[in-house]
């Protein structure tokens, strides 16, 4: 349990650090994490000795393909979750990931054609209607909140349905486009005439970081998901959206209205009635003769 608790408090915490970069515009951020993310993960590659599945990954249009898409969608997701962060909406991106696991059943209804009991119906149900609520009250749509969501949640799908194991997918996805996030931060510096690796050591410590920072979190995931039961990490994700809406409303002071308790308790009032549902959906489901966990999947 303790990687998958890791993980989850890891990326709870995430705007802690986004924040200490601040001053430094996302689209930069966004290209060190992907350089260093691929740096990293091609160390592990390498320890693993995965570069001929990785090079079949990258010509084979089977996987090629669904890769293409989800690299697509997570570069998408992590712009706009560092943009959230440093603009002063981390409330935001915390709805948009407790919204999240309930738009996974969503999808998994309507793509995978997979049955929903009724109280999941209901969560999703709660969910929406406690969206609608705050879109009506600010008059505005929560967009970030919705995005995030949205881009993680069909991210999510294609990587399940891509043959492609957990640690090969990243290397793929942040391969694909580290070229285009190096050309960027060169070029960005011959523009500004700015250090490409930050202004200061301090900078450079941080940005060299994420590396660590994006890769690290989705490993104790994959080693969680492979140890624990499925219901057991459906509870646990809320670690992250938890994390994050504490440091938007205790460090950052961003404003906590009635409206946002409002539709926050039916967020909560949806996960708990979710979580309850795949913890009785665990108990009903025959286990191993064993008694060991059942595996359940990553898609990290």
């Amino acid at each position: 349990m303790i990687p998958a608790v890791g993980a989850y408090l890891a990326w709870g915490l995430f705007p802690l650090y986004w924040k200490q970069l601040g001053h430094v515009p996302p689209i930069e951020i966004l290209g060190h994490r992907v350089v260093w993310s691929f740096v990293f993960v091609a160390i592990l590659v390498s320890w693993q000795r995965r570069w001929p599945e990785f090079l079949r990954t990258l010509t084979t249009g089977r996987t090629l393909a669904p890769m293409l898409v989800t690299t697509t969608l997570i570069s998408g997701n992590w712009f706009l979750f560092i943009w959230a962060v440093n603009s002063g909406h981390v409330t935001q991106a915390s709805l948009g990931y407790y919204i999240n696991p309930l738009l996974n059943v969503l999808f998994a209804r309507v793509f995978l054609g997979e049955k929903l009991r009724p109280a999941k119906l209901v969560a999703v149900a709660l969910a929406g209607a406690g969206v609608t609520i705050l879109a009506i009250g600010e008059a505005t749509i929560p967009w970030v909140a919705l995005t995030l969501a949205t881009t993680f949640a069909l991210y999510g799908l294609v990587r399940k349905v891509a043959p492609v194991e957990p640690l090969t997918a990243l290397s793929v996805e942040t391969g694909l486009v580290m070229p285009l996030a190096a050309t960027f931060l060169i070029w960005n510096s011959h523009q500004t005439g700015a250090p490409v690796l930050g202004a200061s050591a301090r900078d450079t410590a941080f940005l060299l970081g994420t590396g660590i920072a994006t890769a690290l979190p989705l490993l104790w995931f994959a080693i969680g998901a492979k140890r624990l039961r499925y219901s057991t990490m459906g509870i646990i994700q809320y670690l992250a959206p938890t994390g994050q809406l504490a440091c938007a409303v205790l460090v950052y002071g961003e404003p906590f209205t009635e409206r946002h308790a409002f539709t926050f308790a039916l967020i909560w009032a949806a996960v708990i009635l979710y979580a309850a549902d795949g913890i009785r959906a665990g108990r009903r489901s025959a286990r191993p003769p064993d008694g060991a966990e059942a595996e359940v999947s990553a898609s990290a």
